[in-house]
């Protein structure tokens, strides 16, 4: 999977509408590819980093020693694709557009985020009718 930061997602999009050619197609990304896992890796890495997992009691009480030690691994879904690859070499070639944050940078922006507005998130929890069940089956 190719990831990319949300404001460079962002930024990608107005340069494609204020730049590029009417009718054209540009594949926005981040040359960055990473697996499920690394990606799960690096979350947890940057949690623990942010808000230590020693320091949370649901956790402590629980035995868990880490958020790595959270990570639970299900099969691949029937049909499900083990790559997902994006040439984004034209957006950089003729629009000049390039991604501004790295993948670990941009993953800790997010983060960030999430654990700054904790309300925002039980509040799409509460109303979305979404438990936090796997998906997609």
């Amino acid at each position: 999977r190719d990831w990319l930061y949300v404001e460079d997602h962002c930024e990608g999009i107005l340069t494609v509408l204020e730049s590029g050619r009417p009718g054209e197609g540009y594949n926005i990304g981040g040359d960055c590819e990473r697996t499920n896992v690394e990606v799960v890796d690096t979350i947890c890495d940057v949690l623990e980093a942010l808000s230590p997992s020693a320091d949370n009691e649901r956790l402590t009480k629980h035995g868990v020693g880490s958020y790595r030690d959270l990570r639970s691994f299900v099969p691949d879904r029937k049909g499900h694709d083990r790559r997902y690859a994006i040439d984004a070499t034209k957006i950089g070639r003729e629009l000049g557009w390039r991604p501004r944050h790295g993948f670990e940078e941009g993953m800790e922006s997010t983060v960030r985020w999430y654990l700054a507005h904790r309300d925002w998130c039980e509040a799409v929890q509460l109303h979305s009718g979404y438990h936090r069940e796997r998906l997609g089956l």
